[in-house]
């Protein structure tokens, strides 16, 4: 009887381990892989490097006093808007004033001098002509003539020094751009004896470039005109285009690290705004292929020297030997062995 209840036992066993192993194998494919299908994308060739955005030349302007004097006004801050013509400073204008009334003056006063030398050389020409004044005299009148002009033009010239001086005092934007420095404050005094003193920077954020620092043993295959694409950590999904526009002939060394400097202009999309000293990740294309019909290299594998993918054919899985062409980080181009639109599974 024990025997009998054995065997039953046993049976009932295999029964049940019979049942799990064949519910598991009748279960669908598909509920075990994640799969992909095979498209056409634009496959391309990179070479990529760091460089860090920088403001083109001439967009980044240090904007200073050519008079000196006392700083009687600044009216901007650091992160304000300008345009070009904006006032950013004005100094203490008095004595300039003073300046171009003394010229005033005295532009006034030569042109008295000059008319009356004129009144002069007319009655002694006259005079002359009727042999009541030597020829002497005549020559000494016109040449009072004469100085009494230049001294018209020095004094014409003086007015205009003063004016142009004066309006000195009134600092204004050469570009448009955001404040990016101020230098100085109200109140204090700036001397524009030797240099002129700095007031405020001023950069235009709409003209920046990256300057990328390539390697040495890639810096042979970049050239003007080039295609690149960078992005910049505070917008790590966005990808900027950008042309290379220039290469600069001598190489920067750091440490035993040679790397020449490529520069590369890009227009700034208005919903994003990248900013100077920003670090630039660059990918420089080197060659494209459009239409390329590829796969994510996740779904090669590799045995005895060949690849192959598992592929769906009707209701099961076979395994497909393929000819694998261009290869970037995330895909492979597929020469041989796949059609567009077949699954295949990812490993």
């Amino acid at each position: 009887m024990k025997r009998v209840l054995s065997l039953v036992i046993i049976a009932a066993i295999g029964a049940a381990g019979w049942f799990a192993l064949t519910s598991r194998t009748s279960a669908p494919v598909e509920a075990s892989f994640e799969t992909v299908r095979v498209s056409r994308q634009t496959l391309d060739r990179t070479v990529t490097a760091t460089g860090v955005i920088r403001p083109v030349v001439g967009a980044e302007i240090e904007v200073g006093s050519r008079v000196s004097g006392m700083v009687r006004e600044l009216p901007v801050r650091v992160g304000d808007q300008v345009e070009a013509g904006d006032l950013l400073a004005v100094l203490d204008p008095i004595g300039f004033e003073a300046l171009v009334a003394q010229s005033e003056a005295d532009l006034a006063l030569a042109r008295a001098q000059w008319e009356l030398s004129q009144s002069s050389e007319r009655r002694i020409a006259a005079l002359a002509g009727k042999g009541l004044a030597t020829p002497q005299e005549l020559d000494s009148a016109r040449g009072d003539l004469k100085v009494a002009r230049a001294r018209v033009e020095l004094a014409e010239a003086r007015l205009r020094s003063a004016r142009i001086d004066l309006g000195y005092t009134r600092i204004t934007a050469p570009i448009r751009g955001v404040i990016a420095d101020i230098s100085t404050r109200e109140g204090e005094t700036v001397a524009a004896a030797f240099a002129a003193p700095k007031f405020v920077t001023i950069v235009d954020l709409s003209r920046l470039e990256v300057r990328a620092y390539v390697d040495e043993t890639d810096i042979g295959r970049i050239f003007i005109g080039q295609e690149a694409t960078f992005s910049v950590d505070t917008y790590p999904d966005k990808a900027f285009s950008a042309k290379v526009t220039a290469i600069q002939p001598k190489a920067e060394i750091q440490g035993s690290v040679v790397n020449y400097v490529v520069v590369l202009r890009f227009k700034t999309p208005p919903e994003t705004t990248p900013r100077p000293e920003m670090t630039a990740h660059v990918r420089l294309v080197m060659d494209r292929r459009e239409g390329a019909l590829t796969v994510p290299r996740e779904v090669l594998r590799r045995r005895d020297g060949r690849q192959y993918v598992m592929v769906k054919r009707g209701d099961s899985w076979q395994e497909q030997i393929v000819r694998i062409g261009w290869r970037t980080n995330r895909s492979a181009e597929v020469l041989d062995g796949l059609a567009e639109g077949e699954v295949v599974q990812v490993n």
